[in-house]
C-alpha cells in the first residue's frame, strides 16, 4: 500500500466494503493508488500529524474520509515539493459538516505546520453567511475556555479575520463584490456551495490572487443544486472524463458523494454513499429519514431531498420532461441539413419577454433541431431570470439574441425564419393559437398563413398528443440540437402536469401537458418552440435534396 495510514485505511475500507462508497469514490481511490505507484510523490507525515492534532481538538471525531482527504489534498507533494492535487471538488450531502471541514483546513493552512509564509486563505461564497460561517466556527474554537490561552500563542483573531502568528497567513470570508480583490495574495481559495455559481465571472474575481505565493490551491465544497449548465455541471462533466481514465487528472481531485442511481434511495444503507458522515451522526440520520418519508409522499414538492441530501437532482417522473441526463444527450453533432424539409415552431409568452424559434427535421428515427432565441432586457422578470449571467456567452455562441429594447419585434422573428427559407424547405410554421395574431402579418409576408395551409395554430390538445412523443425521442436519444445550453436550460425548466379539460375539470384519459416550473425565473420558450414544431412532425416526408431557389419569399 501507500504507507500513509490515513490514506491506506480509507482505500482498504472502500475496497473491502466496510466503507460504503459509490463508483465515483472507488475510481478516485484507484487514481490515488496509481499516482503513488507510478509517480515520485510523498506524504509529509510530520505536517499531516500536525494537521491531525488541530483536527482532534476541533472535532469530537475525525471521520475516515476526512483523514483521507486531508492527507491527499493538504500534505501530498511531488518531488518538486508542489501539491500533487492542488484543485479539489468535494460534493457531499447536506449536513455532512462541510463548513467544519473548511474551517479545519483553513486553520491548518495558516498554522505553524504550514511553512509557506503569508499563506492567505480566502473563503468565498455567493452570500455573506456562507462565506463567514467557517470563520465563525474557527473563532468559536479559538475562544474555547480550555484552549484559549494555548491558541493565543499561535493565532490572532477578530470576528472577521484569523491570522497565524508563525506563517503570518490570514483567513477571511469573501463575498461576490469585486471591490478590492485585485490586491489579494491568496495561497488557497475555498469556494463554499459552488453549485450556486451560474458562470465563472465571480470565480475569476476570487482566483486573481493565486500564484503570488507558493503552493496555490483551489478547493470547492458543495452539495448539488438546481442550477443547470452552470459551474458545477462543468466540473462534473470534467470529473467524468478524469474518473473514467479518458483524461489525465492534471492535479484535479474529485470526491463526489452521491447515489449511483435513483433506485438506490429506498435502501437506507446506500445513503452513506451520498453522505459519509451519516454513519457517525445519529441525529443527522434521523433527520434524513424524516425528509425521505416526506419526499416519498410528495417527490416534487420535496425534491431538495434528492438534490441536496442524495446529490442526485431529479424531479418526480410525472413532473419532469425527462431526467436531466437524457436532456444532456441532445448534445450530439448536427449533420448537414442543407436543402432538407423541415417545420418551424415559434413560442413566446410576450414580445416584452422571450421568444424562440425551432426548425425541426426528420431523418429516419432522428429529429434534428436548429434553435435560436431572443430575450428582452426590458422584461419585468429580467432581474430574476436564473441564467441571465450566461446570456452574453450564449449570444457569442450564436444561440441567443439579446434585445435591448422594449419588445422583441415580430419582424426579427420573421427575418430569422426568412433566412431559414434560403437554406431549408420549410413546409409549415407552428405557433400557439393565442399568440398567432402578433405574428400573423409578418408571417404572411414571407409566405405562411392559415389560408394557404402553411401556418398551424397549436392548441393544448396538440401539445397533449406530443408529450409522449417528445418523451420517447428524448429517452432514446433521438433529438439532436448540437451544443445548445439555452435549449437544455429551457427543457429543464419545464414540467409535465395532468391536462384537465375545461368541460370536466378532470384529467382527460391520463393525458398530460407541459407547464412552467417558475414562470419568472426559469423560461421555457426554447423547449416549447420545439414542441410546437413537433406537432407538425407528420407533415415531414422522407428527405430529398431540393432547389432552394423555388422557395422565395413573397414580396409586396
Amino acid at each position: 500500500m501507500i504507507g500513509c495510514k490515513e490514506i491506506d485505511d480509507y482505500i482498504v475500507g472502500v475496497e473491502n466494503g466496510s466503507i460504503k462508497a459509490n463508483d465515483d469514490i472507488k475510481k478516485q481511490c484507484e487514481l490515488v493508488k496509481r499516482a503513488f505507484a507510478n509517480e515520485s510523490i510523498y506524504v509529509d507525515k510530520e505536517q499531516l500529524a500536525g494537521y491531525m492534532k488541530i483536527g482532534e481538538l476541533f472535532f469530537e471525531k475525525i471521520y475516515p474520509y476526512e483523514k483521507f482527504l486531508t492527507a491527499c489534498i493538504l500534505t501530498t507533494y511531488t518531488k518538486e515539493n508542489k501539491p500533487r492535487w492542488y484543485w479539489f471538488l468535494g460534493m457531499i450531502g447536506r449536513g455532512a459538516g462541510k463548513d467544519g471541514m473548511i474551517a479545519w483546513w483553513s486553520l491548518c493552512l495558516v498554522s505553524k505546520y504550514n511553512k509557506i509564509q503569508k499563506y492567505d486563505v480566502d473563503i468565498c461564497a455567493n452570500n455573506e453567511d456562507q462565506a463567514v460561517r467557517p470563520v465563525k466556527d474557527i473563532t468559536e474554537f479559538l475562544e474555547r475556555p480550555d484552549l484559549y490561552e494555548k491558541n493565543k500563542k499561535s493565532f490572532k483573531w477578530t470576528i472577521e479575520e484569523v491570522k497565524g502568528l508563525a506563517n503570518k497567513g490570514r483567513i477571511k470570508g469573501q463575498t461576490n463584490s469585486p471591490k478590492g480583490k485585485d490586491g489579494l495574495r491568496t495561497g488557497c481559495v475555498i469556494f463554499n456551495e459552488v453549485h450556486q455559481y451560474e458562470d465563472y465571472d465571480q470565480i475569476k474575481v476570487f482566483t486573481t490572487g493565486l500564484g503570488k505565493v507558493a503552493h496555490p490551491r483551489r478547493i470547492s465544497f458543495t452539495t448539488n443544486g438546481e442550477v443547470r449548465e452552470g459551474v458545477l455541471d462543468d466540473y462534473l462533466h470534467n470529473a467524468e472524463a478524469v474518473l473514467n481514465g479518458e483524461e489525465a487528472d492534471n492535479g484535479h481531485f474529485y470526491f463526489l458523494c452521491r447515489l449511483d442511481n435513483k433506485e438506490e434511495v429506498d435502501d437506507e444503507s446506500n445513503w452513506y454513499k451520498a453522505n459519509p458522515s451519516l454513519e457517525y451522526n445519529e441525529t443527522l440520520l434521523d433527520e434524513t429519514r424524516t425528509e425521505y418519508h416526506e419526499w416519498k409522499k410528495d417527490p416534487y414538492k420535496n425534491s431538495s431531498f434528492m438534490t441536496k441530501r442524495m446529490n442526485l437532482p431529479i424531479r418526480a417522473d410525472e413532473k419532469a420532461v425527462v431526467d436531466y441526463d437524457y436532456i444532456k444527450h441532445t448534445n450530439q453533432p448536427l449533420i448537414d441539413l442543407s436543402k432538407k424539409c423541415c417545420v418551424v415552431g415559434v413560442d413566446l409568452s410576450r414580445t416584452t419577454d422571450m421568444c424562440s424559434v425551432s426548425a425541426w427535421f426528420k431523418i429516419k428515427d432522428k429529429r434534428y433541431v436548429i434553435n435560436h432565441s431572443w430575450i428582452c432586457t426590458k422584461s419585468k422578470d429580467w432581474e430574476e431570470i436564473t441564467a441571465k449571467d450566461n446570456f452574453g456567452k450564449w449570444e457569442e455562441e450564436g444561440l441567443l439574441t439579446i434585445v435591448d429594447n422594449f419588445e422583441i419585434s415580430p419582424k426579427l422573428i420573421a427575418d430569422y425564419i426568412q433566412n431559414l427559407k434560403t437554406k431549408y424547405n420549410i413546409l409549415c410554421v407552428a405557433i400557439d393559437d393565442f399568440r398567432q395574431s402578433i405574428f400573423a402579418r409578418e408571417l404572411n409576408m414571407i409566405g405562411f398563413s392559415k389560408e394557404n395551409k402553411t401556418l398551424k395554430l397549436v392548441r393544448p390538445s396538440d401539445i397533449a398528443k406530443v408529450v409522449p412523443v417528445m418523451e420517447s425521442l428524448l429517452l432514446n436519444q433521438n433529438i439532436i440540437l448540437g451544443d445548445n445550453p439555452v435549449w437544455r436550460w429551457a427543457c429543464n425548466n419545464t414540467k409535465v402536469i395532468s391536462w384537465k379539460a375545461r368541460s370536466t375539470s378532470e384529467s382527460e384519459l391520463g393525458n398530460q401537458i407541459y407547464a412552467k416550473i417558475d414562470a419568472k425565473r426559469r423560461k421555457t420558450d426554447p423547449f416549447m418552440s420545439t414542441v410546437a414544431a413537433a406537432t407538425c412532425d407528420l407533415l415531414l416526408p422522407e428527405q430529398i435534396d431540393i432547389d432552394t431557389s423555388l422557395f422565395r419569399a413573397k414580396t409586396i
